[in-house]
C-alpha cells in the first residue's frame, strides 16, 4: 500500500533561536518544499504562515504568496492551509485563507482541530460552535477539513460532526501522539483512536510530538497509515536532542524506513483521486 507523506515545515512553535534550519520567510518555506519535494518526494503539504518579525500570521495574502510560489513547480501537490487557533480567535480570521484564496491560489483543504487542547506551554481553544463554524465554512467553499486529533475525545467528536452532515467523505485525518495533554506513543491509545474514526473511505497519518515523532511515523509506516513529519512537530533528528534535523532529513528518513517495508511514497495525484480532490494543475479543493 503507498504512503501519504504530510510534510508540515514550520509550524507556529520553531523560532530561529531554537533552530537555524526552520524555515521562516515565505522564500525559505518556498525553497524548502521544493528541495524535499523535488529531491525526494511528498505527497502533501500542511502549510503555516508567519509574518516579516516571523511570528505566525493568518492573512490570506501571506498565505497567497506561499500557495502561488509552491505551485509553480508542484501544481498538483495537495496543499492544506492551517486555520490554527492558538494564536486568533475569531472564526473568520482564521478561515481568511479559505475565505478570500481562489482560482490558483485556493488551498485544497483546511486543518480543523477537533477540541480545544493544552500543549506544553499553550492552549489551542477551538469551541463547539468554533469547530462546526469552520468545518461549514470549508464545505460551502469546497475545501476538505484535514482532521486533527490529538485524543479519542476528539475521534468521537468527529464521528458527531459525520453525523450531523458538517463532515462529507472521503475523510482525511492526522492523529497525533506524544502531546503532553493528549494521547501518547502507546499502542493502545493509537488503536482506539484508530478504531474510533475507521469510518468507509478514511485515510489517515500518524504524528508524533517531539521524541514522540520517529516512534509514531514508524507505526504508521507498519501499519499501512500514512505519515505527517516536519519541524512544525520536532526540530531534533534524534532522541538524545543532540542533532538538529532539516525537514529534508526527516523526510529521507520517511522514505528510507517505508522502502524497508516495501511501501513508496504516493503522489498527490493519487491522493487527489482518493480524496475526490479536483485534479489541481489549476484546479484545486474539492
Amino acid at each position: 500500500m503507498q504512503l501519504i507523506l504530510n510534510l508540515t515545515p514550520t509550524g507556529m512553535i520553531p523560532t530561529k533561536m531554537m533552530t537555524p534550519h526552520v524555515p521562516v520567510s515565505i522564500d525559505e518555506i518556498i525553497t524548502n518544499v521544493r528541495f524535499c519535494h523535488s529531491e525526494h518526494g511528498i505527497t502533501m503539504l500542511h502549510l503555516h504562515a508567519r509574518d516579516g518579525e516571523g511570528a505566525p500570521t493568518h492573512r490570506a495574502e501571506v498565505y497567497a504568496q506561499l500557495i502561488g510560489g509552491i505551485r509553480d513547480f508542484a501544481p498538483d501537490l495537495v496543499i492544506c492551509a492551517s486555520l490554527s487557533g492558538r494564536t486568533v480567535s475569531n472564526v473568520e480570521l482564521r478561515a481568511d485563507p479559505i475565505l478570500k484564496l481562489k482560482d490558483d491560489l485556493k488551498p485544497d483543504m483546511g486543518s480543523l482541530t477537533l477540541s480545544s487542547l493544552n500543549f506544553a506551554k499553550q492552549a489551542s481553544v477551538n469551541s463547539p460552535d468554533t469547530v462546526q463554524t469552520l468545518a461549514q465554512m470549508m464545505f460551502d467553499n469546497g475545501v476538505v477539513p484535514e482532521l486533527e486529533i490529538f485524543d479519542l475525545g476528539m475521534a468521537n467528536y468527529a464521528n458527531y460532526l459525520i453525523m450531523k452532515g458538517l463532515l462529507h467523505p472521503p475523510y482525511y485525518a492526522n492523529f497525533f501522539l506524544g502531546n503532553i495533554a493528549g494521547a501518547q506513543l502507546d499502542l493502545a491509545h493509537a488503536g482506539i483512536m484508530l478504531r474510533d474514526l475507521m469510518h468507509p473511505e478514511t485515510f489517515w497519518s500518524f504524528g508524533g510530538i517531539g521524541d514522540a515523532q520517529l516512534g509514531a511515523n514508524t507505526l504508521a509506516i507498519a501499519t499501512d497509515g500514512g505519515v505527517r513529519t516536519g519541524l512544525e512537530d520536532n526540530i531534533y533528528f534524534d532522541r538524545g536532542r543532540k542533532i538538529l534535523a532539516t525537514n529534508a532529513m526527516l523526510v529521507e528518513r520517511i522514505h528510507r524506513i517505508a522502502a524497508e517495508f516495501e511501501r513508496s511514497v504516493m503522489k498527490p495525484a493519487k491522493l487527489r483521486e482518493l480524496l475526490k480532490l479536483k485534479p489541481g494543475n489549476g484546479s484545486y479543493g474539492r
